[in-house]
């Protein structure tokens, strides 16, 4: 099973896999050691990422997905995951980016492959990302992560976990979710 860990900076991603990593001895695929120096520069800087910025870097954690999936073994991947387009890189790679047309016959899930959407609101978060120390990632540049969000749908393998509570709590919850193998 691979279990992709999504939402906008500052919703506890990182954390929870962290967590999740140590707990079921599963590896862990950070996103953010994947972006290139350029990316994150420009994030300190308070400059959102274009597309065309990220498309590199989601083909470095498709191809990671990649690698857990055909070693047959489970992996948490942290990644943002804002788009509905992203979200099929990182199932779908160089696939992905081919005509809309093209595209829409792309599967919206493959087997084994979950999602994992921390959802909150952006008081809360932006609360989180003023409160901590040592992230790249600036606490007013939150609404344009909140502006590019696609909420992910159904379709898509999802699991949504309410980020409001305590982390320990979210840490059993999910779990409890991975134990059934299957999004409601």
């Amino acid at each position: 099973m691979i279990v992709i860990i999504m939402g906008v900076s500052g919703c506890g991603k990182s954390t929870l896999g962290t967590l999740l990593s140590e707990k079921l001895g599963w590896p862990l695929y950070e996103g953010d050691d994947f972006h290139p120096p350029e990316n994150i520069d420009k994030m300190a800087h308070g400059e959102a990422l274009t597309d065309q910025d990220r498309f590199p870097w989601l083909q470095e954690l498709h191809q990671a997905t990649v690698k857990a999936r055909r070693s047959s073994s489970d992996a948490i991947v942290v990644c943002s995951a804002l788009k509905r387009l992203y979200r099929q890189i990182l199932l779908h790679g160089r696939q992905a980016l081919t005509s809309s047309s093209e595209r829409e016959a792309l599967p919206q899930s493959l087997p084994g492959v979950y999602f994992l959407f921390l959802n909150g609101d952006y008081e809360l978060i932006h609360q989180r990302m003023v409160a901590r120390s040592g992230h790249y990632m600036r606490a007013d540049m939150l609404q344009s992560q909140f502006s590019a969000l696609e909420p992910p749908g159904a379709e898509e393998r999802v699991w949504t976990v309410d980020i409001r509570r305590d982390i320990g709590d979210i840490v059993t919850e999910v779990v409890n979710l991975l134990s059934l193998r299957a999004p409601p």
